[in-house]
């Protein structure tokens, strides 16, 4: 944590966030709970090994992250 009101210290998890409700949560129905809670354990499987990022040179965040290691 930084500063009192430095908006770059949560901007990670807040684009997270974003692309899990724009890209998963909005647009599938959600009938249960349990329901939920496996949609979006699957979207953090899908965020972090299947979908390719521009930033990463279309790579996903894992394939990224072992070419640094």
């Amino acid at each position: 944590m930084g500063d009192v009101g430095a908006c770059w210290d949560n901007a990670v998890v807040e684009r997270f966030f974003g692309s899990l409700k724009h890209d998963w949560i909005f647009k599938l129905h959600q009938p249960t709970r349990e329901h939920m809670i496996n949609d979006v354990c699957a979207y953090i499987k899908h965020y972090n090994f299947d979908r390719l990022q521009s930033l990463n040179n279309s790579l996903s965040p894992i394939q990224h992250e072992n070419l640094e290691n």
